[in-house]
């Protein structure tokens, strides 16, 4: 689609400077801009670009002056990258506004379609399942019996909702993702062997949640595993079963998370974390990449680091001896060569 400047000044309530006529088609970075294209300069060290940027419409801030002659037009806004941000989310909804139901696809006949719906080939929804309005399934989904899935949602190529499981509104789920498939359940028996037991609970996504591609969420033992509200999921993600992540909780790729564990809302984990069973982690709490959570964590806002974890504070200080320790040893070495030598010096 093609905008004009003025267009995009009126939509992010921002002042033309230059050709209010020129226009655009696509969003560009400003060190590769071309004819058409549409930046923004937020970071000044990306100030140089602006002089020699092709891109034909820049947004910037109401603080930017030039020092010497700009070609392409600007729009003022009251912040850059929050317009360019709103720009990327509008030109990316333009881009999945697919509707339809294309083949072939398997719809049972006692599934329930919402409104402007869009179904890719090869799709399955399954017995009794309840789709919203504008919901996007992409090619070769599989939707289980008797799950739910709210308005505005998106399921990209590939992914796999097991049966019960309740996916919630404006939530995006991506290729390759598994909700509701068994927890990891067994028990030994008598015969020196493991077996397995029944998982019959199921996987609840609360309303926008975003879930990474790869990414698996099991199903409950009984009752549910809960993605609550807001909560942001990378790729490559294991969270096991009966595990509830509270609100606004946002974890970065390749960490695990064992079952029955809670962890609170506003909490920042980053990658490579891994998290045992049955604890319970307090609200606002960050973890470091590759740290170990062996235990429950119950102060509000803590930060930890390490395997096992402990207070990044603490972490750091000890790294730094640590990295000193061979050092230390040789120190440690002469002093005891010194005491030694002491002891013979006649008194």
């Amino acid at each position: 689609m093609e905008f004009t400047a003025r267009q995009i000044a009126d939509l992010l309530k921002g002042k033309v400077e230059g050709n209010e006529n020129a226009k655009v088609s696509r969003l560009d970075k400003i060190e590769e801009g071309a004819d058409g294209g549409l930046t923004f300069l937020a970071n000044p060290k990306y100030t140089p670009y602006i002089y020699s940027t092709k891109a034909s419409v820049i947004i910037v801030d109401p603080s930017f002056v030039a020092d010497q002659p700009v070609s392409a037009t600007l729009v003022r806004v009251e912040n850059a990258y929050k317009s360019f941000v709103q720009l990327l989310e509008i030109y990316n909804q333009i881009q999945r506004d697919k509707k339809g139901i294309e083949q072939p696809s398997y719809i049972s006949a006692s599934a329930t379609l919402g409104k402007d719906i869009y179904v890719g080939a090869f799709a399955y929804i399954g017995n009794n399942v309840k789709v919203g309005n504008n919901v996007k399934i992409y090619p070769q989904v599989y939707i289980g019996d008797n799950v739910s899935i709210g308005d505005n949602t998106t399921l990209f190529a590939g992914t796999r909702i097991y049966s019960d499981c309740v996916i919630g509104k404006d939530c995006t789920i991506h290729s390759g993702s598994i909700i509701g498939a068994d927890g990891f359940g067994f028990t030994p028996n008598s015969e020196n062997q493991y077996s397995k037991v029944a998982q019959i609970g199921n996987v609840i996504l609360e309303d926008h949640v975003d879930v990474g591609a790869n990414t698996t969420i099991d199903r409950a033992t009984l009752g549910s595993t809960i993605i609550r509200k807001g909560v942001k999921l990378d790729n490559l993600i294991q969270i096991a079963h009966n595990v509830e992540i509270g609100e606004n909780t946002v974890i970065a790729a390749q960490t695990g998370v064992a079952g029955s564990t809670k962890i609170g809302k506003d909490c920042m984990i980053g990658g490579q974390v891994g998290i045992v069973g049955h604890i319970t982690i307090a609200d606002k709490v960050k973890i470091a990449a590759q740290s170990g959570i062996g235990s429950s964590i119950t102060g509000e806002g803590e930060i930890l680091q390490g395997s096992p974890a402990f207070g990044i504070g603490d972490y750091k200080r000890s790294y730094v001896v640590y990295r000193k320790l061979p050092t230390l040893e040789k120190r440690i070495k002469e002093l005891e060569q010194m005491i030694a030598e002491l002891k013979q010096i006649p008194s």
